[in-house]
Order: C-alpha cells, then structure tokens, then sequence
C-alpha cells in the first residue's frame, strides 16, 4: 500500500516527487482478451500509467439495468499486472466522442437542459450509478495495494456549464462513496473554462494538444501551485463520416511532448492508444465553429486517432518518437514492445446465404408498436442506437402536395405506397416529387450517433417535429423502434432468399477463417449499416468514407465456419456493384 497525494509542486508518491507518464486507453474500446497486449505497448513506450473514461450509458443502458460493471475492475487488474498505474475518469459526462458523452438517453430525453447541473432529476440516477460503479474503483485504489492514483471530476464541465454547486455535489459523492486518492478537473487552458469547471481545493489541469507554456501560464494565474499537467495531450485527432481523415506530423507532436515535459509536467497522452467504437457507440458533432450549433458531423467507427499505437495495436511512427523523448524519464531501460497480435492467415470472403426485410426484423426484434397523433422520439421509444419505423396516412383524394419532415435527426429513407422515394436529412428535408392522397408513407428514421460535446448534448433523436403535407401537419402516426443490441441475438427472425437488388435488410452468411488473427472486413458496393461476427458487433460501416474497413479483433474470429449477420440500411450505394463481404488480414 502507497499515499499518493499533490503537493505543491509535485505529485508525491510515499513522499517523493513523481511525474505522471499517462496515456488514455479506453477498455471499452478494446477486446478484453487484448488489453494486456495494449498495456504492455504503453509500457514500452515510456509511460508508468494509463487513463480510462468509463461509460455511463454502456453499462446501464435501462434505469437500473446495469451491465457488466466488474469490466472497469478488470480492467484495473489489468492494470496493475502490467505495472502501471491508473486514472479513473467516470463522469458521469465524459464526452470521449461517445454516444450522447456517456450520458443514457433514458436521462437526457426526460430532462433536457437539465443535465450536469445540481437538478436533483438528474443527481438521483447519477448517484444510483456511482453507487454502483465506485466499488470497482475504491478497492483497487493505491492505498488499497491497486493502481488507481487519480478520479476525475466530471469532464471539462467548464466548457460546458458554470454550476459549481453541480461540481461540488459530485465531489462530495465521490468521497461519500469512499473514493481517498486525489481528485482532479480538467479543462481548455482559457479563463472562463478554468473559472466554470475547476472547484477549491481540488487539482485543476489542463487540455490541450500545443502551446504547452502558454497553457501553463493560464493555469498558474488560477492556481498558484500545485502540480502542472496536461490531463489531454491531443496528440491526433478524430475522423467523421464524411470528412478526410485527421493526420499529425509525428515530429510535431513529438516536439509538443518535449514541451510539455520540459516545463516539468505530468502528461496523459489522448490517446496512447484510441481502439474502436464497436457497437455503434460512436457520437457524433456538430459544426459551427465555438458554437457547435451547425450540422451533425457523425464520428466515424474506427478511434484510431492516428495514435501511436494504432487501431491493430501495431507501434506507429509517433510511438518510436515519443518513446525517444519517454526514455530520458524512465528508471531504467524500457522493455522491448511485445510481439505483434497473429494476423489473419488467408484472405476469406463471406457466404450470403439469406435475408430479411427491414419490415420483418423489426416486427420480430422491435419494441412495441405505438399510435399517436405526433411522431415519438427515440428517447420516447426507448431507442437508443438503432432504428425507428414511422407510416402516416396521407388523406384523400386531394393533389400532389410537398412532403416535408420538421426537426428530422438524422436520416430517413422514404417510401410512398411501397416505392422508395428518397432519402431524407436535417439539411434536405423535403421529398423531391410531390406526394398525392390518397397514400402510404413509411419513413425509416437512423440515429447517426448524438451529440457528444456541446450546448446541444442530450438532444433527441428521430422526427423531432412533425410531418408536414404542405402546410398541414399529418397526425395519426404509427412508430416501432429496433435498439441495435436486439441483433446481437437475432434467433426469431425468419430467413428468405437473397433479394435480386441487394436492397435493405438483414443479411446471414458464414466465412471459413483459416489462421485466425486480426482482419479488416471490406463491404465493396454495400452503403451503411452494421456488422456482427459471431454475436459480436464490428461497428457500422458507410461507403462516406474516409473509413472504408471495418476492424475486426483476431479474438472475434475462430477457426473454421464464423456466422456472419449485415444489417444494410439503403442496399446498393449509387451506380455501385454490391460484391459479398470478405476478410483480409490487418
């Protein structure tokens, strides 16, 4: 057993100075059966410590539904095995470019605005979470003999909100709950983020990805002393759909970590290591400069934030460079990285031997059907990633009128008395063609991941408005959701042929895998949906690019026949050949 405490200058470690070499690794984004492989990475690189968010909304996807917990202790076992310490960041909002910033949706679509702040709707499930979680985190603490130096205190809230009594409540819950080691915040190197997220008497550090003196300066003129850290060195970026994939120069972050480290400051690499948003948890963004208020920019799957370790766990350019820099503040020499993770053995495509509409999984896997006079949200649907059926009556006889759909998050595909009739986004929310009466409209309503970071957190999902005939609202709506986590056993779906057109749908097949290892899964010609291999889902795919694989951990694959299930949202990508999916090695 250690103290460790903060100092006035240093972190003290049974009363010697010691410097925090962290690096975030997120367990959650990473199979079990390979965090040890990735720890000991970290390791050769130079760092004595990882960092990890934990996901409110992953574990306790219904209220009081709690899920896999234990996992963030193993993790921390995990940990401790491999000789580093740890830092805990459990929210309960950790943005992480995760769904919702971590937040279940079950939370923000009851109270809105609500949300981190002192609203006792909100800190009721807040403490019935950490009342759960903590236990995990306070047995492995470093005075208990684990790894645990550091816990957070919410997450950049001063980019947020200005409710202080929201950030002492939290701390108080903290240490109500038995958490001993020091707290922290962390927040942007600017005055109102510093004043809005930091709280007395508890250690504020500072995010950023250059400038370390600069930064450094802003945080001595509100904390005379204390330890200096960069709590999130951004030493890559993230990817959306759409968008070009984000690239720093390896030199120039590497000279940004010699910076940091020459004004004598601790560091937590973000990320060491990014991993993968498998199963549809990624978030999204929203554009518009500091306002973060424009369109919906959707996270892609992969999280491998051109990290140094990258998405395969295979050292990059940049790893060789900061372990440089690393080993001038090692004790000793620093341990070779270990073997490289077994690559897939042979190419293999993918058998497709049958399918279902998306009508027909819906009906089997779905929630309850409900009838309203206004479109529910997914929040009202209890969808939180996944899919929402909507069918509205347009009256007749009457004309061709223009059909619209107000506050439309985040893509429909509409159909007119069974014929596909567009596709539809906030941006373009309009059908082409007008629509007569009398007719049946269904609209097939996609959340594209929410909004991780900003004033629009918590923000709900589907047809948020209303559906519009003209000027005339269309009431009388049917609405059945399918949450993405009733595929991951998809027994009761009954299976057809293979449609002609290689239109929506889900689809069933097998690979042979020979020499099972790490693979990417390509989809040529297939437009957006998801994937799972032997009940585990990849993630979704999307021919937006810039990310045109999907990963797939060599702990998913087993030799011989692997069941293989494509939920394909649209079918065909415009003017593409749909060919069958196959692996590749990594």
């Amino acid at each position: 057993m250690s103290e460790f405490r903060v100092g006035d200058g240093d972190f003290l470690l049974d009363g010697r100075p010691v410097r925090l070499l962290s690096g975030a690794l997120h367990y959650f984004r990473v199979h079990e059966a390979q965090w040890g492989h990735r720890l000991a990475m970290l390791r050769a690189m130079g760092l004595n410590c990882v960092d990890t968010y934990v996901p409110w909304n992953l574990h306790e996807p219904r209220p009081g539904g709690f899920r896999d917990v234990e996992r963030l202790g193993r993790f921390l076992d995990a940990v401790r095995e491999a000789g580093l310490w740890a830092i805990v960041r459990p929210g309960p909002y950790i943005c992480a470019e995760w769904e919702n910033g971590g937040l279940p949706h079950w939370v923000t679509g009851a109270l809105g605005t609500r949300v981190r702040t002192r609203d006792e709707g909100f800190l009721r499930p807040v403490e019935r979470w950490f009342r759960r979680l903590l236990p995990q985190v306070v047995s492995r603490q470093v005075d208990r003999g684990g790894p645990v130096l550091l816990v957070q205190v919410e997450n950049e809230y001063g980019s947020y909100g200005s409710d202080a009594g929201y950030l002492g409540r939290l701390a108080d819950l903290l240490r109500c709950e038995g958490v001993t080691v020091p707290l922290f915040t962390s927040d942007g190197p600017e005055d109102h983020m510093l004043t809005g997220g930091s709280l007395p008497g508890v250690l504020a550090t500072v995010n950023f990805g250059s400038h370390a003196r600069a930064a450094f300066e802003t945080l001595r003129r509100h904390r005379g002393s204390g330890p200096l850290m960069c709590a999130e060195f951004w030493c890559g970026w993230f990817d959306h759909w759409g968008g070009e994939h984000a690239v720093r120069d390896a030199a120039d972050a590497q000279a940004a970590l010699r910076e940091i480290l020459e004004c004598g400051g601790s560091v937590n690499l973000y990320m060491a290591h990014g991993g993968t948003n498998f199963g549809g948890w990624a978030g999204a963004n929203r554009g518009g400069g500091d306002l973060h208020d424009g369109p919906l920019l959707p996270d892609v799957t992969s999280y491998d934030y051109d990290a140094p370790v990258d998405e395969a766990g295979c050292a990059t350019d940049k790893f060789w460079l900061f372990r440089e820099v690393l080993a001038a503040y090692a004790d000793g020499p620093l341990p070779d990285p270990p073997p490289a993770p077994a690559r897939l053995g042979a190419p293999a495509a993918v058998d497709l031997t049958g399918w279902a509409s998306l009508g027909a999984v819906v009906d089997a896997l779905g929630g309850p059907e409900t009838s309203s006079p206004v479109p529910p949200t997914f929040e009202e649907l209890d969808v939180d990633r996944g899919v929402v059926r909507y069918e509205v009556t347009v009256p007749g006889p009457r004309q061709p009128y223009p059909l619209s759909v107000r506050g439309l998050r985040d893509v429909a595909v509409v159909y007119v008395d069974g014929e596909r009739a567009g596709t539809l986004t906030e941006d373009d929310d309009r059908l082409k063609e007008p629509v007569a009466g009398y007719a049946r409209v269904e609209l097939w309503v996609e959340s594209l991941g929410r909004v991780n970071y900003g004033p629009r957190i918590g923000e709900p999902k589907g047809i948020t408005g209303g559906l519009l005939h003209e000027r005339q609202y269309l009431h009388g709506v049917r609405a059945r959701g399918l949450r993405l986590d009733a595929l991951d056993d998809v027994t009761g779906v009954a299976l057809g042929a293979l449609p002609g057109d290689c239109g929506p749908g889900l689809y069933r097949g097998t690979v042979t895998v020979r020499g099972a290892g790490d693979a990417c899964l390509e989809l040529p010609g297939w437009t957006r949906g998801f994937v799972w291999i032997n009940g585990f889902n990849l993630g979704r795919y999307s021919s937006a690019g810039p990310q045109e694989t999907l990963y797939v951990p060599g702990p998913v694959l087993r030799e011989g026949v692997n069941e293989v299930w494509v939920l394909e949202y649209e079918g065909a990508s415009a003017g593409g050949v749909v060919r069958a999916p196959a692996l590749r090695a990594r």
